[in-house]
């Protein structure tokens, strides 16, 4: 099974910046697109990033210009540095992403597990 692992999450006060990781496990063939969402308690949850296997992105209007998706194929791994960071930043941080492994024929989606960033006032 295809693994996604989140890291960098934390406390923060506003201003203050932070740089998730989201790292895919052994198997992986290719990974396609991938995402960052974010949803905060009561909310819904909102794609924040994306980023295509060949580097272009696309953000959501509350975070353009703060926070910088990018990804390393080599190591299977995806970015969020995030600036800038504001109280309503806070949510619980996942990454989604299409993958093709050695265990299936075609692409699937897969999550992390989410990683919680606090930003305080």
């Amino acid at each position: 099974q295809v693994q996604l692992v989140e890291s960098g999450g934390g406390l923060v006060q506003a201003g203050g910046s932070l740089r998730l990781s989201c790292a895919a496990s052994k198997n992986i063939v290719s990974i396609n697109t991938m995402n960052w969402y974010r949803q905060a308690p009561g909310k819904q949850r909102e794609l924040v990033a994306t980023i295509t296997r060949g580097g272009s992105t696309n953000y959501a209007d509350s975070v353009k210009g703060r926070f910088t998706i990018s990804r390393d194929n080599a190591k299977n791994t995806v970015y969020l540095q995030m600036n800038s960071l504001k109280p309503e930043d806070t949510a619980v941080y996942s990454c989604a992403g299409v993958i093709l492994t050695i265990l299936t024929a075609l692409p699937e989606q897969y999550w992390g597990q989410g990683t919680q960033v606090t930003v305080s006032s």
